[in-house]
């Protein structure tokens, strides 16, 4: 976070905050499964393999549609590097309408491995070197660093601003918040208002500064 600048912070920010609007909508729409926090599917995978082995099988359509969607996201990225952003946001924007009128049909389950795949491919937003920079859909990272940069503080130590990190998990709760507010009250709606907002993030990418952040 404290290599990019101003425009592109506030683009990691919105971005959070849509990760954990989609999340949060995806585990209340079937069955309490995550569509970005690939670890606590792993751990029902895991849990299922145990009681109900058959009971596996959708957790794993889970993490695979997610790595799938990340595979997709690093080809596009790698294509036009640097200027990613856009088109990319654009099919996760598709996604999450395909995944909206899925879920209006019927077919929720389908409708999360969808999901899954759009949320992967949302983590190639910010690289370096050809590696995620800014992990978007999970916060582990970011709050160890958070963690670090606290303790570093306290040591009287130079560390990276912490603030940025606290600022990202802070994006992405009130945006988990947001997003189960909305399913609750407007179910069919919520991932629709989740395309709208990625396709809004899709234009104000093309606005960015050009260049290196």
């Amino acid at each position: 976070m404290q290599n990019l600048d101003r425009p592109r912070r506030h683009l990691a920010l919105a971005l959070a905050g849509l990760a954990g609007f989609v999340d949060a909508a995806g585990y209340l729409s079937a069955d309490r499964y995550f569509v970005s926090f690939m670890s606590g599917n792993t751990t029902r995978l895991g849990v299922e393999l145990a009681r109900e082995p058959a009971a596996a099988v959708f957790p794993a359509l889970l993490a695979i549609s997610f790595v799938a969607g990340v595979l997709a996201g690093a080809l596009l990225s790698g294509r036009i590097p640097g200027r990613h952003k856009p088109p990319l946001l654009a099919g996760v924007a598709t996604g999450l309408a395909f995944a909206a009128w899925l879920f209006g049909a019927g077919d929720g389950r389908a409708a999360l491995i969808v999901l899954a795949a759009a949320m992967g491919a949302l983590n190639n937003s910010f690289q370096s070197g050809g590696k995620v920079s800014v992990g978007i859909t999970y916060m582990t990272g970011a709050l160890v660093k958070l963690g670090q940069g606290l303790a570093a503080l306290l040591q009287r130590r130079t560390a990276d601003p912490w603030g940025d990190w606290l600022l990202l998990w802070i994006a992405l709760a009130c945006g988990a918040t947001l997003g189960a507010l909305a399913f609750v009250n407007w179910p069919g709606v919520a991932l629709w208002i989740a395309a709208i907002v990625a396709a809004v993030l899709s234009l104000a990418a093309r606005a960015l500064p050009g260049g290196a952040p």
